[in-house]
């Protein structure tokens, strides 16, 4: 019952957050590409329900392309964000590394006690559950990475690299990227 709660509340928050044109992003969508990823039925939902990631790891290792992003719901997250952060920065330099059977892989998080998101407009978004929960996103490096790419010119990243924490995800991303399709960090 709540793993369903749960799926509802992302897809409404999805709906809210990220699909709506926002000046903030040239009027693009937040994520111009989660409409069609959920029309399409190409996110899916892994549930962490221990401290153990062993279900993360299943989830990089046996990543499959029948969807295009995993949200690894984790309802026994770090409760400090800065060591969750930590945790996914290491785990993208360590999938980078071969220690997963696949390098194309890349994960980002959500931690219910982040600073809230100037860039996303869910300040007035209403939960429909009391339990919280971090969400690590689980998707393929070379496509988040060439998606991101075509939305650059567009000048959806404008306001985005104004800020530094942002600048550095983008840069560990691009670099890991580069590794993966030329074995170095070089164009």
């Amino acid at each position: 019952m709540l793993e369903e709660q749960i799926k509802e509340e992302v897809r409404e928050w999805s709906k809210h957050a990220l699909e709506n044109p926002s000046p903030l992003f040239n009027n693009l969508p937040a994520c111009p590409y989660a409409k069609k990823a959920w029309s399409d039925d190409e996110v899916g939902f892994v549930f962490k329900t221990e401290s153990d990631n062993l279900p993360l790891y299943r989830t990089i290792a046996g990543f499959n392309d029948k969807y295009k992003l995993i949200l690894v719901v984790d309802l026994a997250y770090k409760k400090d964000p800065n060591e969750f952060e930590d945790f996914l920065y290491d785990l993208n330099e360590a999938i980078a590394e071969g220690m997963f059977a696949q390098k194309d892989m890349w994960v980002m998080g959500f931690h219910p006690d982040d600073d809230c998101e100037e860039l996303l407009n869910d300040g007035s978004f209403s939960p429909l559950v009391d339990k919280s929960y971090a969400i690590i996103f689980v998707q393929r490096l070379k496509y988040l990475h060439e998606k991101a790419e075509a939305l650059k010119p567009l000048g959806y990243y404008d306001e985005a690299f104004k800020s530094a924490e942002n600048n550095a995800l983008y840069a560990q991303r691009e670099t890991l990227y580069r590794r993966l399709i030329n074995g170095n960090e070089t164009t």
